[in-house]
């Protein structure tokens, strides 16, 4: 039964979660989070508790970076890759960055915008970060690094044709958009639990204690409001923070046109009382829930609550035994690792402690004292030779791999070409997008102009108003105020202790066309005291 030690590493926090699996079915063996002051050491505690000494570890990159491009969906496979490097590597001279210091990785996804189009979901780190990364736990055996932004998607279960998103509020938050059962999007967002641990851990001294407070920590809502803040008084260190997440949320599904059926809440986070319910109140048209593992059923013993806790854990566990994006595996893999498991030989004692059937497994430790020098000399050349042939067909297939490489190389070369065309195509269609714009901008600026003078036309037109009304206006009226509220609209507001006096008033601006009119309206008059306040409004002739 294949296991695999997911281990979620952020700044002095570790969550882990020891996930197996026999015939599709996942079952959770341990999990937990440990606070820590060094990491390595924290690393060997958890391998050894959890008895994961031999099995896949399973982690997540610390930096990462999300690119997004599009590319024609006719391209063949060998173009692809190609355009995509080219455009990566427009990206870097860019941002006047060394290509070569990243190591990157790819995934496709179907345009929603343009469907002659595919949307490249790029993620990059750099090179130095992944190799600290993986020498954290260089003594066990690391089968899987991977970003946090698209892994998340493994533990949740989304139905065809579903749209979702999953706000995982870790150390930093990432905001993943899932399509119709795909990653599409991955947003990082500077807002996150680090925000609320540190200001909790300056008071209290104490990152474990900074999270068991954001444990007994709820979030009273417009449901819960008659209730008293009491033993709440972390608040305010807590919903700031929150807000500003739910702000850069609400400003992705406003600016996007795809319609979201779910929104999950995750991470550390998410083990703040009422937390979906907060989130429900800014958003009415989707459903806000707190992210559960589909494979975990309610449990007597356990506290569901305890396995959301540890999500991110699960989601790196399940990366490590094939699920989700496989491309997104930034480990590089040895020559060895390459190998199949038949060619793969333990010599000696350490043979016996591999739980591995499937590899040769060679103990001679016994056999010395059994044998005279005749027959020593004879398993000494057999083993010779055993060990010769096996070294040939390594290198033979290391061989093989590397002539593979080199027509492979050979062929980008021949398409490269097409792949120019391509882009050419593609930078044709930019062109004329960019051309689109600029009638619109052009259109636009002429719009504007033509508000800017009917203003300053309007502005002409002011005194004017005033020499008409001083002519029309009756003795007992009074004018309280005039605005031009928008181009040549004008609202009057006049006062008199007699009707009929404001009634003249009314008349005359309209027999005299102090305004035009078929503009001019009135509001009944008011009593104030002993005055009789109207609003006469209109358009300027």
């Amino acid at each position: 039964m294949p296991s695999c030690l997911g281990l979620y590493i952020e700044t002095n926090i570790i969550k882990y979660a020891k996930v197996s699996k026999e015939r599709d079915i996942l079952k959770i063996e341990s999990f937990g989070i440990k606070f820590y002051d060094k990491l390595d050491e924290a690393i060997k505690q958890i391998i050894s508790e959890t008895y994961s000494f031999k099995i896949p570890i399973s982690i997540n990159l610390s930096d990462e970076i999300y690119n997004y491009f599009y590319m024609f969906n006719l391209l063949k496979k060998d173009d692809l890759k190609k355009a995509i490097e080219t455009e990566f590597e427009s990206y870097c001279f860019d941002k006047n960055i060394n290509k070569n210091a990243f190591e990157g990785r790819y995934a496709l996804a179907n345009s929603i915008e343009d469907k002659d189009k595919i949307k490249v979901i790029y993620v990059s780190t750099n090179k130095t970060s992944l190799n600290r990364d993986t020498q954290l736990v260089e003594d066990a055996k690391v089968s899987c690094v991977t970003p946090l932004g698209t892994s998340i998607a493994n533990v949740a279960e989304v139905k065809p044709k579903e749209n979702i998103i999953i706000v995982n509020i870790e150390e930093k938050t990432t905001i993943t958009t899932i399509i119709d059962q795909k990653v599409y999007d991955v947003r990082k967002i500077e807002e996150g639990s680090a925000d609320i641990l540190n200001q909790i851990n300056a008071k209290e001294n104490s990152y474990s204690k900074a999270y068991e407070v954001c444990k007994n920590s709820t979030i009273y809502t417009m449901e819960g409001k008659e209730l008293q803040d009491e033993g709440n008084e972390y608040l305010d260190d807590i919903m700031p923070t929150l807000y500003k997440i739910v702000q850069k949320i609400q400003e992705y599904v406003a600016n996007t046109t795809t319609k979201f059926d779910k929104i999950y809440i995750t991470g550390t986070m998410s083990v703040v009382n009422n937390i979906d319910l907060y989130f429900q109140e800014f958003f009415q048209n989707e459903k806000c829930e707190v992210l559960k593992p589909y494979f975990v059923t309610e449990n007597i013993k356990i506290n569901i609550k305890d396995y959301i806790e540890v999500n991110s854990a699960i989601a790196i566990a399940m990366q490590g035994l094939g699920y989700g994006i496989k491309s997104m595996n930034f480990k590089k893999q040895s020559f060895y690792d390459k190998l199949p498991d038949w060619a793969k030989i333990e010599i000696g004692p350490k043979a016996e402690k591999s739980s591995s059937s499937s590899k040769f497994k060679l103990d001679f430790s016994d056999l010395k004292s059994k044998m005279d020098a005749t027959e020593r000399w004879m398993l000494r050349t057999a083993g010779g030779i055993f060990l010769l042939t096996v070294i040939y067909a390594s290198f033979s297939m290391y061989l093989e791999q590397a002539i593979n490489e080199k027509i492979t190389e050979a062929q980008d070369v021949q398409t490269d070409t097409s792949m120019q065309i391509a882009l050419a195509e593609q930078d044709n269609s930019s062109v004329k997008q960019k051309a689109n714009k600029y009638s619109e901008m052009t259109q636009n600026l002429k719009n504007i102009n033509t508000k800017i003078e009917d203003a300053a036309s309007s502005k002409d037109m002011i005194p004017d108003l005033l020499m008409q009304i001083m002519t029309v206006i009756p003795k007992d009226v009074q004018v309280t105020q005039i605005e031009n509220t928008t181009g040549k609209h004008v609202v009057i507001k006049a006062q008199s202790r007699k009707y009929e006096q404001l009634g003249y008033f009314k008349a005359k601006i309209k027999e005299d066309n102090v305004l035009m009119k078929n503009t001019v309206v009135s509001s009944q008059g008011e009593r104030d005291g002993d005055f009789i306040k109207v609003t006469i409004e209109g358009d300027l002739p």
